[in-house]
């Protein structure tokens, strides 16, 4: 079994603590991401369970094995890395089974595992050229090929993605999807990618200078963030989030605009309470050019200038001017607007978020 657990993990530079006390429990076979912005501490997480950096305080278990003082060869794990650490004079096949033969394996076993890692990363005609004969994403096949042979328990990702061009980044996410169902292996991966991790990973950890914010699915952390950095971080474009005071029923912003309380947070706030609101651009809509999830009565609209708007083909994303700010929203079966046109704007406030102002939480739990 590979489940791999932090214990009130800790990591300090001298006096400066990078990492501050986080738990984790990740399950045999699961694929986890950590991610957040840069600095956060994700990487620095990797990189202590990889054994490439000590550990300041608590415990991490491998398989129910405390590893904190095992080197990075006896954990059996297998990294690949955003530089992909590719030897230049070697050829794919002697990168790939390089650690073998370090290892003193039979020639025999090495071009086994070689072979078979090949056929999973369809690398099979490739295997006589030399790195600087490959493109980005061969190169990164090939890292992953060298981590394979290995067959760890455990496979470490740190931002493999990060070197290559967007529509490359995209095949090679579906890549390492395909290779987690054949290798049925745990696998970490960082990124600071909100878009790799919510296609990628079957729970993502988000992180925020040091500490865990939320763990989840990608399906819990889009719909139901825990804090107010959650919200802003995951989902692209980012969610609205603008302060105001609950009073006499309505969050009122700071010109005097204001919104209803969503029906879903009138137990949970009284008079005077100073929230953060939060609405995604799917549920902001010029009217009848959207879908909303609650009933009629859960549909705010009002009349609002357009600021600008980014045409992406079969929706273009619409700012409205509302509340001081511009507001993002997202307009299915779009027309052609123009700057400083009033249009209807539904909010549907069935799918509003409140989250407190002095504590970033969310109101709904």
């Amino acid at each position: 079994m590979a489940q791999v657990s932090l214990k009130k993990l800790v990591k300090r530079y001298g006096a400066l603590e990078i990492v501050h006390g986080i738990d984790l429990d990740i399950k045999d076979k699961e694929f986890i991401a950590l991610v957040g912005p840069s600095g956060c501490g994700k990487s620095t997480t990797l990189r202590m369970i990889a054994g490439l950096e000590e550990v300041s305080g608590g415990a991490i278990e491998i398989g129910n094995t405390v590893v904190n003082d095992l080197p990075p060869r006896d954990r059996n794990i297998s990294m690949v890395f955003q530089s992909y650490a590719l030897y230049p004079h070697m050829t794919v096949r002697e990168n790939m089974g390089f650690s073998l033969k370090i290892a003193k394996q039979p020639q025999s076993e090495i071009d086994k595992r070689v072979n078979e890692a090949a056929a999973i990363l369809s690398l099979e005609a490739l295997m006589d050229r030399r790195p600087a004969q490959l493109s980005g994403g061969q190169r990164q096949r090939v890292a992953m090929g060298r981590a394979i042979v290995r067959q760890p328990e455990v496979f470490l990702f740190d931002e493999p993605l990060s070197n290559l061009d967007a529509k490359l980044r995209t095949q090679m996410r579906t890549e390492i999807k395909k290779l987690h169902a054949k290798v049925q292996s745990t696998v970490i991966y960082v990124t600071h990618d909100q878009v790799e991790a919510m296609t990628l990973a079957d729970r993502i950890v988000i992180m925020r200078d040091g500490y865990i914010e939320q763990v989840g699915t990608p399906d819990q952390v889009f719909k139901k963030p825990a804090t107010r950095f959650v919200a802003g971080f995951i989902g692209s474009p980012p969610m609205n989030i603008v302060e105001g005071v609950v009073q006499s029923g309505a969050i009122v912003f700071a010109n005097g605009d204001k919104l209803p309380v969503p029906e879903q947070f009138k137990a949970k706030v009284k008079e005077g309470d100073k929230v953060a609101f939060g609405l995604r651009p799917d549920d902001i809509f010029p009217t009848g050019h959207g879908l909303h999830s609650g009933q009629a009565a859960d549909v705010h609209e009002l009349t609002l200038p357009v600021a600008i708007t980014e045409p992406l083909g079969n929706e273009t994303l619409v700012f409205v001017e509302f509340a001081g700010r511009e507001w993002v929203s997202r307009m299915l079966n779009p027309r052609p607007l123009a700057s400083g046109e009033q249009i209807k704007t539904s909010f549907d406030l069935s799918q509003a978020h409140l989250f407190s102002v002095e504590t970033g939480k969310s109101l709904a739990v």
